[in-house]
């Protein structure tokens, strides 16, 4: 069942446009989700859903609350393959905190498996952070930062160091430089590290570099690749019940008055958008019914996850473009809410996995990694 009640989504609704404008946070969104119990631990499964509804009537809000989303769900791939090690995640955003992701870097295209952060190891156990985040959704209200670098300590060993930051420690600061095209609410500001200290319980892997098979990666690609996926399906739901009220709405004077939903081009058009769109929640479910049910895919995991990711992304632009064609030249008004829509659907071609990291990791899967020569 839904913690999402119609009337909390249509308050959500009606302040997304303003939110946007404004190029501020979701200050009032966070509290009605938090009162509702929506930070809390939940199967997969529902709480893919549930975003893609909450999407629908505010894209950015459900992008950056899906950071937390995916730290609470990353605790629970762990606990549910019997490694407990997390379960104090599970248990503080219970209390009330919420965590985000440090985790983007510019120019890293390794993106988790490798770091240009340094992490310095210290006798108590703890790491000392340097270097520069981009992308840190939920940067005004986050308590608890995930972050990760890189420890060059033992020159033939290097690691990967993976944390958790709480906001009251020194060594850290917000640009506060988020100005975009698209997904404003967000508020991802770059957050700079300068020597920020994770102590040692806070410390939650430690990994070689390069890509590993380790439950802590999956339960992170998993939960992020299928929340985001479901913001990108929520976002084309919602266009293309704007396309057909424009379809509805909108006539024809070449032919004599009718609405334009009796013009076959238009219908096409619709029915066109509404095939491609069909297609994802099959797709996004089975997926996170098999996370949430340990299904073993093996292999074929990172292919299942980065392919609907991709094919999310590119539905959404291609729906909500339908939508901008049908609904007539209004809708490239910047107080469009299909042109909003168009916006934040652009900020998809951003997230990891990027369509070319995407394509290469189905391609290897395929046909195996190809010859170093």
């Amino acid at each position: 069942m839904t913690l999402l009640t119609d009337d909390l989504l249509a308050r959500i609704r009606s302040r997304a446009a303003g939110y946007d404008r404004d190029n501020v946070f979701f200050t009032e969104d966070l509290a009605e989700l938090r009162d509702a119990g929506y930070l809390a631990d939940r199967p997969l499964l529902e709480v893919a859903r549930d975003q893609r509804l909450l999407a629908a009537q505010a894209p950015a809000t459900a992008l950056g609350i899906n950071m937390h989303l995916v730290v609470v769900g990353m605790a629970r791939v762990l606990r549910e393959r019997g490694d407990s090690s997390l379960e104090w995640i599970v248990e503080e955003a219970a209390r009330g905190e919420l965590f985000a992701f440090g985790n983007s870097e510019a120019g890293n295209d390794q993106v988790m498996f490798d770091s240009s952060t340094v992490a310095e190891p210290q006798p108590d156990g703890s790491f000392l952070f340097t270097g520069t985040k981009i992308f840190t959704s939920l940067a005004p209200a986050w308590t608890r930062l995930v972050l990760f670098g890189r420890d060059d300590s033992d020159a033939d060993a290097p690691r990967l160091v993976h944390g958790v930051l709480a906001r009251d420690t020194p060594g850290h600061h917000a640009l506060g430089d988020w100005n975009t095209l698209g997904m404003r609410a967000t508020q991802s500001f770059t957050t700079v590290l300068d020597h920020a200290r994770v102590p040692a319980d806070r410390v939650t892997r430690v990994l070689p570099v390069g890509p590993t098979a380790d439950p802590y990666i999956f339960g992170l690609f998993a939960n992020f690749l299928l929340l985001i996926s479901s913001v990108y399906a929520g976002i084309a739901d919602r266009a293309l019940e704007l396309g057909v009220e424009a379809a509805s709405r909108r006539t024809s004077l070449r032919n004599d008055g009718r609405p334009y939903a009796e013009d076959a081009d238009i219908r096409w058009q619709l029915a066109d958008a509404a095939i491609a769109l069909d297609s994802l929640a099959p797709q996004i479910e089975s997926l996170a019914r098999d996370v949430d049910c340990l299904a073993d895919r093996g292999a074929a995991w990172s292919r299942l996850l980065v392919g609907t990711k991709t094919r999310a992304v590119d539905v959404a632009r291609s729906v909500v473009e339908t939508a901008l064609r049908v609904s007539g030249g209004s809708s490239y008004g910047a107080e469009s809410e299909v042109s909003r829509l168009y916006r934040d659907a652009l900020a998809g071609l951003f997230h990891p996995s990027d369509p070319q990291s995407a394509h290469s990791t189905v391609a290897n899967h395929l046909l195996g990694a190809p010859d170093a020569r």
